[in-house]
């Protein structure tokens, strides 16, 4: 690992463990175990930092996801595969998943910081409208748009007030309301 990426890895793990306020260059030096300054040398400014932390993450979970998914072959193996996503990002990768929602927050007045995020959001929707076209969804876009926004309910639902919240039921429900009956895929 580059002493860049350690500076990025540390960054993002302050953002998830103890907020915006904690990050500082001096803050993420100490965390990245790298003499004061260092961070400094790679991003000048706290802005550059958060611009970087939003690349690397985006860069991260690109690298994690490694080859895209099969288009699923039926409902329920769409919403495994939905579910499977949310436990991960609230277990697993649940710190990186906090420091992305504070620099969604971020972003809220932060042009350079929200414009990263949205693109990232970008491949993740795009599967999910061709997975219901596949299945069958008549309005593919609006269906997307209905599991885009329970998926990040159920995260936040699972970060902020349960963690143990069920993801499946309420992923199921939404995209059975978007499919006709027959399960067929095109």
């Amino acid at each position: 690992m580059s002493m860049r990426e350690r500076v990025l890895e540390s960054a993002a793990e302050l953002l998830g463990t103890q907020g915006l306020r904690a990050l500082t260059h001096t803050r993420v030096d100490e965390a990245a175990g790298m003499p004061r300054g260092s961070t400094s040398n790679y991003f000048r400014t706290r802005s550059s930092l958060l611009t970087g932390v939003v690349q690397w993450l985006a860069e991260q979970d690109l690298a994690e996801l490694g080859t895209p998914p099969s288009p699923p072959a039926d409902v329920a193996a769409f919403v495994d595969l939905l579910a499977q996503a949310v436990e991960t990002i609230t277990t697993a990768s649940r710190t990186r998943t906090i420091a992305r929602y504070v620099l969604f927050l971020e972003g809220t007045h932060n042009e350079d910081v929200r414009r990263p995020l949205l693109a990232g959001r970008v491949y993740f929707r795009a599967f999910v409208e061709n997975a219901m076209a596949r299945l069958g969804a008549p309005d593919p876009v609006a269906a997307a748009t209905a599991i885009t926004a329970i998926g990040e309910g159920m995260t936040f639902q699972r970060i902020a007030v349960d963690p143990d919240a069920d993801v499946r039921a309420p992923l199921e429900a939404v995209v059975r309301a978007f499919v006709p009956s027959s399960e067929t895929p095109r």
